[in-house]
């Protein structure tokens, strides 16, 4: 191989050896700022998402975690927020030149017979070698580059603004299926005690109707209450599953898993999640919800979309460059031999494009893009109208579960007393079996509505967080019990 093929070679692979270092890191710094889990700001950390089976019992800070890592949702969110970053790495690559390389090797078999002229004939093969690099660098653009760069930054900060809005939003379904899993699991304990309740007074009712001292009725009467009692417990039993296999989905996991969830337990009363007025809430809501923040940022991106199309169809001036070598045998003349030969070309220069006329799509084009620009302006105000009636309702929810944490003790209480002062009374012979079951049946609901309450305040102080943007892992510390007011 000749010293000038050798230093070719070596020339290629140095320029070759470059760009693919230049790709392997962000050299552009795009890429800084994406999360390492799909839990994002949340649980920045890799190592704060939880690996291997559930616990046992399964708390709702590792339901959430494994939620946030490994729910679908999260990771689609987390997977456009770095193709979006991506984005922006093209955009500011566009600010630099472009740097190519061409190579082509061939094996040249001429051959030229000249009718009744052999001397004029020519024959030869040879292994023909070429090599160029070019260099294309955009000087200037009337602003199209800056446009592009604000749109995919925009982009960027609508894809971040929507990963935590995607997050906030899983946060809440999960805690909600986990709370209505604990309420699920309450009930499933509650009703098996209805059922030993029913199946006692039953019991009771057969042993006065055996001596009897009551008619067969009561027993018959107490016999149906037991039998519904059964019929509850079956549809709890299979209420539980159905919870349980929601919050397993929810944590990317098989709805047959099995999981522990704890039931729904008493505490003292909860201290006030939130010191604001539901209209201080929803003046900050419509100003800082994730939801807000990707419209506001999509309504950017769409403003400097108009700039962008308008300026590709603006002159553009580019700095242009060459230097190509090549092997290419030569010959001094028709019929003569052809000699080995190397050909080295070198140039550089400023390219002008105007476009003239485009059949009027950039028009159209323009139109387009303001339109589009309009519509998420609209987009923007009908978010901030959403976000705000979100708190609304969640608020009074929150409200209104509070209250009925008290209301749901009370009447508990109520029931319990006159649960207990019938089956005393009945088991004096005092009572009647129709006051029993009563009471009884009272007992029962009350019990439920005990259950759901606490379900329901659990539930709306995560939904209201959620709908404020302010939910983090502090609100999920469930194994702290409930502070007293």
């Amino acid at each position: 191989m000749s010293a000038r093929r050798r230093h070719t070679w070596a020339w290629l692979v140095a320029v070759i050896v470059a760009a693919k270092s230049a790709c392997a890191f962000d050299v552009l710094h795009a890429e800084q700022h994406i999360s390492a889990t799909a839990a994002g700001e949340m649980l920045p950390s890799i190592n704060g998402c939880p690996v291997g089976a559930p616990s046992r019992p399964l708390h709702l800070s590792e339901a959430v975690e494994r939620a946030l890592c490994g729910n679908p949702k999260t990771r689609e969110a987390w997977a456009d927020v770095k193709a979006q970053a991506s984005a922006v790495g093209v955009a500011r690559a566009a600010y630099l030149p472009v740097v190519s390389v061409n190579w082509q090797g061939v094996r040249e078999n001429s051959v030229v017979d000249i009718k009744n002229q052999p001397m004029l004939g020519s024959a030869y093969t040879a292994t023909v070698g070429s090599a160029s690099l070019s260099l294309n660098w955009l000087l200037f653009d009337f602003g199209g580059r800056e446009a592009t760069l604000r749109n995919a930054n925009a982009l960027l900060e609508a894809a971040r603004a929507t990963q935590n809005a995607t997050l906030l939003a899983t946060f809440a379904a999960v805690a909600k299926d986990y709370y209505a899993a604990q309420a699920a699991m309450g009930a499933l304990v509650a009703t098996r005690e209805i059922e030993r309740m029913t199946r006692d007074s039953m019991t009771a009712a057969q042993t006065r109707v055996d001596r009897g001292i009551a008619p067969v009725t009561d027993a018959l009467q107490a016999q149906t209450q037991h039998g519904q009692a059964v019929f509850a417990l079956a549809k709890a039993e299979g209420e539980a599953q159905t919870a349980l296999g929601a919050v397993a989905v929810d944590m990317d996991l098989r709805p047959d898993v099995l999981l522990d969830v704890p039931a729904v337990t008493e505490g003292g009363m909860p201290a006030k999640t939130f010191s604001e007025t539901v209209a201080q809430l929803i003046d900050a809501v419509s100003h800082t919800h994730p939801a807000v923040k990707a419209a506001q940022a999509q309504y950017e991106a769409a403003l400097a979309k108009v700039s962008q199309t308008r300026a590709q169809g603006l002159p553009s001036i580019n700095l242009v460059a060459q230097d190509s070598r090549n092997n290419q045998p030569e010959s001094t003349g028709l019929g003569l031999p052809t000699y080995p030969a190397t050909g080295h070309e070198v140039y550089i220069g400023v390219q002008l494009t105007i476009p003239l006329f485009e059949g009027f799509s950039r028009h159209y084009q323009i139109n387009q893009a303001q339109a589009q620009a309009e519509r998420q302006q609209d987009v923007l105000e009908e978010t901030r109208q959403r976000v705000a009636f979100d708190v609304w309702s969640s608020w009074h929810a929150l409200t209104t579960a509070t209250q009925n944490l008290t209301n749901s003790v009370n009447l508990l209480g109520i029931a319990r007393h006159a649960y207990d002062a019938a089956r005393h009374r009945y088991d004096t012979g005092v009572g009647h079996i129709l006051e029993l079951l009563n009471t009884q049946a009272a007992l029962a609901n009350a019990q439920q509505q005990r259950i759901q309450a606490l379900a329901d305040w659990d539930n709306a102080r995560i939904d209201l967080a959620s709908k404020l943007g302010r939910l983090d892992m502090r609100a999920v510390a469930d194994d702290l019990p409930r502070e007293s007011e």
